[in-house]
């Protein structure tokens, strides 16, 4: 299933996530006040706006309140940040990350409600878009231009059917190096074609990327 998703702040770090989302087919709003800077990616995001943030009766003109997700991606200006990330939660969008230049603005984020605080000099804009949008990936480690390792929980579907009679090599692409038992913490590497899938267990897999994207739109 597709989210709906505002980025408001299109600097590198912005930019970035809007990009990345697009490219994960989810539907991405992008807002600056700027507007060289939502011309810059009108072109590869659903929709781009030159809009002041802060301005709660422009955000309502948008119909942020139906947003899943909101990311407020402003950089220098923390005091707009700050707002910005306040309007978003007033409006009801239920999961709003905010980006953080340091600890202190970090807590002020968390205590006006931010559910997720990001420091961008420890987190690449790729790898949050990944988290964001994805239920079935835990993690994401790009290993080069086009591979992955993701860790993936197993969906019900997977559940008493051992890892021959799945087969994901051949359908998928995908190859599963190791599996992790929720139940008794064990974790099988290279685990045999007769392993069988349990309740709770999560898998490392490896794949190209247009195979696991392939397969995480399957699952949604």
């Amino acid at each position: 299933m597709k989210k709906q998703i505002v980025v408001i702040g299109l600097g590198r770090f912005g930019s970035s996530i809007a990009l990345n989302l697009a490219k994960l087919g989810q539907e991405v709003l992008a807002i600056d006040i700027d507007e060289v800077k939502v011309k810059e990616v009108a072109a590869q995001v659903t929709h781009a706006v030159q809009i002041d943030a802060t301005d709660i009766n422009a955000l309502k003109s948008l119909g942020i309140s139906n947003f899943d997700i909101g990311i407020v991606a402003i950089g220098e200006d923390v005091q707009a940040n700050i707002l910005t990330t306040l309007l978003l939660k007033e409006l009801g969008i239920p999961y709003v990350v905010a980006k953080a230049i340091n600890t202190l603005q970090g807590r002020v984020l968390v205590k006006i409600g931010a559910n997720r605080v990001v420091y961008p000099e420890k987190e690449m804009g790729k790898k949050i878009a990944h988290s964001l949008v994805s239920s079935n990936f835990m993690d994401y480690i790009e290993l080069a231009k086009d591979y992955r390792i993701e860790e993936m929980t197993t969906p019900a579907s997977f559940h008493g059917k051992t890892l021959r009679e799945l087969n994901l090599r051949n359908r998928w692409g995908i190859t599963v190096i190791v599996v992790k038992r929720e139940q008794t913490g064990d974790i099988e590497v290279s685990p045999g074609a007769e392993t069988t899938v349990l309740p709770g267990d999560t898998m490392i897999v490896l794949g190209k990327n247009d195979d696991l994207n392939r397969w995480n739109n399957h699952t949604r």
